[in-house]
């Protein structure tokens, strides 16, 4: 997978400032995630010979400078674009003009010598090809999935592109459930309550919300709780509106409530999940998260209609315990703090 210029293929070591840069590039395009769709979020640092961070960059959101080539107009407005020697970029850089010029003409405006790559384009149509024009206009290309020392970061850069590979690869967004349980094991909260959860539950579920480009439910959710789905608890991303997908009949749905959340959100209605995937195929979506009850999420279940699947248990104590069900050996949930938190429950994965 991927360009490489010595014959047998034999990457590199990540040297320390590189490795550095590429937690500062993951990091920096996790900022933008949630509104970047239907593009990718993707980071990129520039450093000098001396492994100095010139400029540090991410892809902000469709139709704006990604971020090759916003970390090059950040180093020449800084007046340290000839400084450049090494990139550092997330996934490989495009090759392609869309809404904007290929990013390998602006890593090629600049003296870089080495290109450090995370994840090659998933693009079958264009993988390779930005690597094979730096590579042939004499600079050297680097894979992480080659280096004796970049599993750790390759798996970073592998969790922020794989809702964009799951749409890019197999045609709908990545979705992912977020399922809370009370010690009973049910989801019934408490009367007069909407939720069970710790406040830092709570918020898990809030930035969930914030890099997910919307929410999957159904009526009888819609029904008992008149949800907003909106983002609390953090800072949303400014003027963002996101998709809403209600699962279920038409005549089910309150027209009141309807006529509120469509204020924030693009509202479609699925009257058949077995819809679901040609319907949010259509959508510029890359990540999902469902927010329902029981009788959707089996049937969403049954049908292996799923990425990951995060539980929110709370125990007898009032004490809250992650877990996650994964069908893919890559989650982007482990792009999050509290990934540290959760325990994996089993590995399926699809053939």
């Amino acid at each position: 997978m991927g360009v490489q210029n010595s014959p047998d293929k034999i990457a590199a070591f990540v040297p320390e400032q590189v490795k550095l840069a590429f937690q500062a590039a993951v990091a920096e395009a996790c900022r933008f995630v949630g509104q970047t769709a239907p593009n990718p979020a993707v980071g990129c640092v520039l450093l000098s010979a001396e492994g100095q961070v010139l400029s540090l960059a991410a892809h902000h959101k469709a139709g704006q400078l990604h971020a090759e080539r916003l970390a090059c107009e950040q180093a020449r407005a800084a007046g340290v674009l000839h400084r450049v020697y090494t990139a550092v970029v997330t996934l490989e850089p495009c090759n392609h003009t869309g809404r904007t010029p290929p990013c390998t003409e602006a890593l090629l405006e600049t003296p870089v010598k080495t290109i450090w790559i995370g994840c090659a384009d998933p693009n079958p149509r264009v993988a390779g090809g930005g690597a094979a024009r730096l590579v042939q206009a004499g600079r050297t290309v680097q894979w992480l999935e080659h280096a004796p020392n970049g599993a750790a970061l390759f798996a970073l850069c592998r969790a922020l592109l794989a809702p964009f590979v799951q749409k890019t690869v197999h045609g709908r967004p990545w979705l992912t459930v977020k399922q809370a349980l009370n010690s009973a094991g049910t989801m019934v909260p408490p009367t007069g309550q909407t939720t069970f959860t710790t406040p830092d539950s709570l918020t898990f579920a809030h930035k969930l919300r914030r890099v997910t480009d919307g929410i999957v439910t159904g009526t009888g959710t819609v029904q008992a709780d008149l949800p907003s789905f909106t983002v609390r608890h953090v800072t949303d991303h400014p003027n963002r509106r996101r998709l809403l997908v209600v699962c279920g009949q038409a005549a089910h749905v309150p027209q009141a409530w309807h006529a509120k959340v469509e204020q924030k959100f693009d509202v479609l209605l699925c009257p058949d999940v077995a819809m679901l995937p040609s319907l949010l195929a259509s959508t510029d979506a890359l990540w999902l998260m469902v927010e329902a009850g029981p009788t959707l999420l089996a049937t969403l279940k049954a049908q292996n209609l799923w990425d990951d699947w995060l539980s929110i248990r709370q125990n007898a104590a009032g004490v809250d315990h992650f877990s996650v069900s994964t069908r893919h050996d890559v989650t982007p949930l482990a792009l999050f703090p509290e990934w540290a938190r959760c325990t994996q429950e089993q590995t399926c994965f699809p053939e």
